[in-house]
């Protein structure tokens, strides 16, 4: 068998920073053992995969070790690829998947990534934050994902959690968070060593949770957003009603073939 593999830098303003995802276009859905085995073998955070439906297109995303509910970087990397390498002409690209529609536009050099708001609810600090991140946060939330929210940006950028502990914060992953100086109004790393991925680069789906929090704490619906992975990417932010509008350049890394036998 023989399909076509894209690898895209998404969220990064060159080649070589932001996200890495592989995007995987299919012509009909492969058992799920095989889509896991084809990430598991890629070994990014995501591999994308997708299935035009009519004017749409059915979207899932797996990890090295599993399916996930939403992904932002590898929605914006194939909307990239149908846009560049694909022929897409639509205005607007939608994705049916397991978080509803999302959809990715073009957006200046950029693109638009609108995302369903993951607002996040208070819930108690213990001593197990501290122990797993390395440093105590100042507060901590629940939601699709846990998140801790520390007063300075050096703090988060600093952190060398203990990734067997962080496992046991949430089922899924952990967004640590502070605000920014200068142009960027707030920062974040994400972990998710359930998922398979200590850290994730830049995580477009932490910020369906980040947006709704900063936008209420700065009391703006606008704003700039810088994950401080060893990576680093950025992004343009827009709280919208219930959605979350993320803008981001995407860079094509490679195109080439995989090959196995069905």
């Amino acid at each position: 068998m023989r399909l076509p593999l894209f690898v895209v830098d998404a969220f990064a303003a060159r080649p070589f920073a932001g996200n890495p995802a592989a995007v995987c276009p299919l012509r009909r859905w492969l058992p799920d053992r095989t889509l896991q085995a084809i990430a598991a073998e890629n070994n990014l955070s995501e591999t994308a995969f997708f299935v035009r439906r009519g004017a749409e297109y059915d979207l899932r995303w797996f990890t090295p070790v599993c399916e996930v509910v939403m992904c932002g970087h590898a929605t914006l990397a194939t909307g990239h690829v149908l846009f560049a390498h694909l022929g897409a002409r639509a205005k607007h690209l939608r994705f049916n998947t397991k978080s509803g529609v999302l959809v990715v536009t073009k957006k200046g050099r950029g693109l638009a990534l609108d995302l369903p708001v993951r607002a996040p609810r208070r819930r108690r600090l213990d001593a197990s934050w501290a122990r797993a991140l390395g440093r105590a946060p100042r507060e901590v939330w629940d939601g699709l994902f846990a998140m801790a929210v520390f007063a300075r940006a050096s703090d988060v950028g600093s952190l060398a959690p203990d990734f067997a502990r962080v496992a046991q914060l949430h089922d899924v992953g952990v967004i640590v968070t502070a605000p920014g100086a200068g142009r960027v109004d707030f920062v974040s790393r994400f972990f998710a060593p359930r998922a398979g991925i200590d850290e994730d680069p830049v995580t477009g789906s932490a910020h369906a949770t980040l947006v709704p929090y900063w936008a209420e704490r700065l009391g703006r619906t606008k704003l700039v957003a810088r994950q401080v992975s060893r990576r680093v990417g950025e992004l343009e932010c827009e709280l919208a009603g219930e959605r979350v509008i993320l803008v981001g350049r995407a860079h094509t890394y490679l195109e080439g073939t995989i090959r196995f036998s069905a």
